[in-house]
């Protein structure tokens, strides 16, 4: 009768849980939480419009060639990045819960893509991009975000630079024009232009080095210039942030005016685009390749595990964006990665590629003043126009422009000044740096990070199986005292270490000399480490004066668990003075 009772009152208490959490989920304060729009929209106001719409042309023209160009890293044809920050512009300006945040596709993102690509087809990049949603949505939703911040800021940026050095090393191809593959990874990218470097044609590198320096020179000047000034200034505020577009347009009517001219085309193109929006419709879960037709199963082998790596990637470069971007640095670090699981997987729908957020595009969009997620959509509506009207006008853009502009946009990219710091203050994370650096640009990027979380988790389970136990010797008034301070957390793996630094402190000391084990920092005692203890102290009781301070409540509660019989070696004292005062009266 009594377990029937106690069955009736778990069921009835797993229900109340169970409503509570529905009720919860089902709340409207949840619902604007996890439809931003419902929050912001209802609060715009008519003087944002003219602000939002100027963000989102300067996004747009920038947008537009770095779309394509990413596109091109990944191995796609130039649409795919357009298609990209088309859906993905729509999904986010909905669920973004940061104002001034643009997604779409990146360099880092479109490098790691490349290996699904490059000999298949690009059914492989939009899967690629669904399953990278449903992994990223199912992250935030179950809340372990938390995951990201095992990886540390010396992985985060060797992997970022070795990328960025990546990307510039895979447009040299299309920068001096040359034959064969451009590379999978750093050093393949540099062997290969070594090897190609006698096919390069000369006018490849000069119209790429001229979009370098322009961008150069536009860039410098609109330095001191703001939205806000005068006329002269505004129109060079406008044309420095839209720089991208402009070195584009430049390369296109070059390229143009030489076929009017000669009637031949020496510099390599863009070539034909699709033209339109893309076709809507399920992801591709089959797809043929030459004459070969991959399954479901054959393309996720294909893929293979490495593909994990993208998605916790997307997830790093949205959060930290957010973080730098977000009004006080306060983010709702779940809700973004709803709203970036939701842009890869409905995107995937319209023949996206990969994305995440987009640091160079948010600073513009932050620069040009936008005000809410509106200023997304006159993006949207710009690449709309462009899809629709002006693919074959995209014909004329050389590659070799483009390059310059991947280029510059990488060097820009890259970070050295944490590497100083490393060796000066902590060589082991400088070593971790290295090591996943080097990785990444001789084995490849989904390497050299996935080494690199190894690497980092190897050195955090050596520091917890290490800790730091600081001894020390005290004058008491009738001799001295050996006290061993205790670290803040002692974990099962550090339990025989705690024990051999007890026992080889102690053996150096005569079997009159009291010890005293220090407790005071210590807060967590796993139970295999708790049981050691004990057993420490049954050794050394026989031969010293064992006494276990400042030892708090719950981890003297688990050690006396263990063994009672020690319950009088806890003691209490608020100094060293006083300390020496126990001993006084007790030796």
């Amino acid at each position: 009768m009594a377990a029937v009772t106690a069955d009736s009152q778990n069921n009835n208490l797993f229900k109340r849980k169970t409503k509570k959490c529905l009720k919860n989920i089902c709340s409207i304060k949840t619902l604007k939480k996890r439809l931003p729009i419902i929050q912001w929209l209802p609060k715009y106001k008519r003087e944002y419009i003219i602000q939002d719409i100027i963000a989102g042309i300067t996004v747009g023209l920038t947008a537009i060639p770095q779309g394509m160009a990413y596109a091109v890293i990944a191995g796609l044809p130039p649409e795919y990045g357009l298609y990209a920050s088309l859906t993905s512009g729509i999904i986010y300006v909905i669920f973004g819960s940061c104002y001034n945040i643009t997604v779409g596709p990146t360099a880092i993102i479109s490098t790691l893509t490349t290996r699904y690509v490059v000999g298949y087809s690009p059914d492989f990049a939009i899967l690629v991009a669904f399953l990278s949603g449903v992994l990223i949505l199912l992250l935030g939703v179950l809340n372990l975000g938390f995951l990201v911040e095992f990886i540390s800021m010396p992985v985060i940026n060797g992997f970022t630079n070795a990328a960025a050095l990546q990307i510039a090393a895979s447009q040299l191809k299309s920068f001096f024009g040359l034959q064969g593959s451009s590379g999978n990874y750093f050093a393949q990218s540099v062997y290969n232009f070594f090897n190609n470097v006698s096919t390069a044609k000369l006018s490849e590198p000069i119209l790429g080095s001229s979009t370098i320096i322009m961008l150069l020179l536009l860039k410098k000047m609109g330095q001191g210039c703001k939205r806000t000034d005068g006329i002269v200034k505004q129109v060079r505020w406008f044309i420095s942030l839209s720089r991208n577009a402009v070195v584009v347009v430049v390369g296109m009517i070059i390229a143009y005016t030489i076929k009017l001219v000669n009637d031949s085309e020496p510099l390599i193109l863009i070539g034909d685009i699709g033209h339109g929006l893309p076709q809507f419709g399920w992801p591709p879960f089959s797809t043929v390749v030459g004459n070969e037709t991959y399954s479901f199963t054959e393309m996720m082998q294909t893929i293979g595990v490495q593909a994990a790596v993208l998605p916790f990637v997307a997830i790093i470069e949205t959060v930290a964006i957010a973080k730098a971007f977000a009004e006080d640095g306060r983010i709702d670090a779940t809700q973004e990665m709803i709203a970036v699981g939701l842009c890869n997987i409905i995107g995937s729908f319209g023949r996206s590629m990969p994305i995440t957020g987009s640091f160079t595009r948010t600073a513009l969009n932050h620069i040009s003043g936008v005000k809410t997620p509106a200023g997304g959509v006159t993006k949207v509506l710009l690449l709309v126009v462009a899809l629709t009207y002006l693919t074959s006008t995209f014909y004329y853009i050389p590659k070799s422009s483009l390059a310059g502009l991947i280029i510059t946009a990488m060097f820009s990219m890259m970070d050295f000044s944490i590497v100083s710091s490393l060796w000066k203050n902590s060589v082991k994370e400088f070593l971790l740096w290295q090591v996943t650096t080097i990785v990444c640009l001789f084995l490849g990027l989904e390497y050299g990070i996935l080494i690199g979380v190894l690497a980092e988790a190897l050195l955090l389970l050596y520091n917890v199986s290490r800790p730091s136990l600081k001894v020390e010797l005290l004058k008491a008034l009738k001799g001295d005292i050996l006290v061993v301070n205790l670290c803040e957390n002692v974990s099962y793996c550090a339990a025989e270490y705690v024990r051999q630094k007890v026992m080889r402190a102690t053996s150096y000391t005569l079997t009159n000399v009291p010890i005293v084990l220090n407790g005071l920092n210590l807060r967590m005692l796993d139970f295999t480490a708790a049981s050691n203890l004990m057993s420490i102290i049954k050794d050394l009781d026989k031969t010293h004066h064992i006494i276990l301070l400042n030892f708090n409540v719950d981890v003297k509660k688990l050690c006396l668990s263990i063994d009672s019989q020690f319950e009088s070696k806890f003691m209490y004292a608020s100094s060293p003075l006083e300390l020496t005062e126990i001993f006084t009266k007790d030796v």
